[in-house]
């Protein structure tokens, strides 16, 4: 990548909008949305004439206030009434000045962040890139089942209950489900501490600001998010929010990064507008349980992007490890989100998804550059540099418990109806099959 297109992700201010249009303009349209540059350009020329005129009025107010002690008794009343006038305008031009900046500031956090030249152009996950495969799709001498008829036969997933006490898209997990989803959990741990993140529990509510700041939207009609009235908190999506927010307005040390953090949450999502054959089962539920990673690198493409393939390589070192096939996608501009510089997924092959068999994202890892950092002010300082810089922050899905799920009861199951345990869990269950 030249020196060029490094900026663009080192600098999406205000300022790297306004010299950029056409570009921000063009990066916008290929991610599918519809941001007015164009306004944001007017509305920022008319900030800094609005800054001009109250510096003049202040300067002005000032001068006359210094003239009232030494005026006679006429002039005196002339410069009181003279300095009422300006006192006026001075908090007219701030109203006004408050209302430009609220628009150029609601404007601005509909820019998403610029993307990776390498990232496919389009608007629909079919125009995202394959980059690789691993494993063999299992051949089956039956017609495999889908997880959800699996579950039934060895009382694993209760779905009904759930709906009864939830609502639709919760679910029980029972018998050796709640077991594979600790020792799930357990292998994501154990492997993130052996790459050494720093293990997190995080909470499961965070400040509508923390949320905005990683790029949710908390509430309106677009939020995936579950706000808690009267308040302004929000159940998480994922820990990607809380352990962005673990910096929040800090100061690092840039020798003290990468900082590697790692969290295990609950994540709730109210799935608005999901509809088809990934309502069946658990594919895409209202709550589930995941590891999660985050990464806080240098302000540099080459330590982000490096950072990038590290966890993208873990994700794929787990899955190996669980031996279920997948492969591995350079996601679109379309679908990529508004923080993401780049965003690589891993969808893992589900054979009884569709009629015969479908890969399933089960992983996301995505580079968000500078994007997160300079809404949540978390920012690095060098002794060889003047000044403060904004860090770089990755995210990267370990485990996905209900996912992750589905495709071991699809990927192992037996002509007898039993499902074999992938070698790497068995110590945590203490048995080699279900059934």
């Amino acid at each position: 990548m030249d020196g060029g297109q490094q900026e663009i992700c080192l600098m999406l201010d205000l300022q790297f909008i306004c010299d950029n249009q056409e570009l921000v303009a063009e990066n916008c349209r290929n991610r599918g949305l519809d941001v007015d540059v164009d306004e944001i350009v007017e509305l920022r020329g008319q900030r800094n004439e609005l800054i001009g005129r109250g510096d003049q009025l202040r300067h002005e107010q000032k001068d006359v206030s210094s003239q009232i002690p030494k005026a006679d008794p006429v002039q005196k009343q002339t410069l009181i009434a003279r300095g009422k006038e300006l006192r006026q305008s001075v908090n007219d031009n701030e109203t006004l000045l408050k209302d430009v900046q609220d628009e150029l500031r609601d404007l601005q956090k509909c820019v998403p962040n610029m993307t990776h030249p390498n990232a496919p152009v389009g608007q629909h996950k079919t125009d995202s890139k394959v980059l690789r495969t691993w494993g063999e799709i299992p051949k089956f001498d039956f017609k495999p089942l889908d997880h959800v008829a699996i579950a039934e036969q060895h009382d694993l997933i209760d779905l009904e209950a759930g709906s009864r006490v939830s609502g639709h898209g919760f679910y029980f997990l029972k018998n050796e489900a709640v077991l594979l989803e600790l020792a799930l959990l357990q292998y994501g741990v154990e492997t993130l501490c052996n790459e050494g993140f720093t293990m997190h529990i995080t909470p499961d509510l965070a400040r509508n600001e923390i949320l905005e700041g990683i790029g949710f939207i908390p509430r309106g009609p677009e939020s995936q998010i579950y706000s808690i009235q009267n308040s302004d908190l929000s159940l998480v999506a994922t820990a990607e929010i809380t352990l962005g927010g673990i910096l929040k307005d800090q100061i690092v040390d840039i020798a003290d990064l990468p900082i590697k953090v790692a969290g295990l949450s609950h994540c709730f999502r109210t799935e608005a507008g999901a509809h088809g054959r990934a309502t069946r089962g658990i594919f895409r539920v209202h709550q589930f349980t995941k590891v999660e990673m985050f990464g806080f690198t240098a302000p540099t493409l080459k330590a982000s992007n490096e950072f990038h393939e590290h966890i993208v390589r873990i994700e794929e070192a787990l899955f190996q490890g669980l031996g279920i096939p997948y492969r591995v996608i350079d996601t679109c501009t379309g679908d990529l989100g508004g923080s993401a510089f780049r965003k690589i997924d891993l969808e893992a092959w589900m054979p009884g998804r569709g009629d015969a068999g479908e890969y399933g994202e089960v992983t996301s890892a995505s580079n968000c550059t500078d994007y997160q950092a300079r809404r949540l002010g978390v920012r690095c300082k060098s002794s060889e540099t003047k000044g403060t810089q904004f860090v770089h922050t990755l995210n990267g899905t370990a485990i996905a418990v209900s996912r992750t799920l589905i495709a071991i009861l699809e990927n192992f199951q037996q002509a007898d109806g039993g499902v074999v345990i992938p070698k790497v869990l068995r110590k945590w269950l203490g048995k080699d099959r279900i059934g």
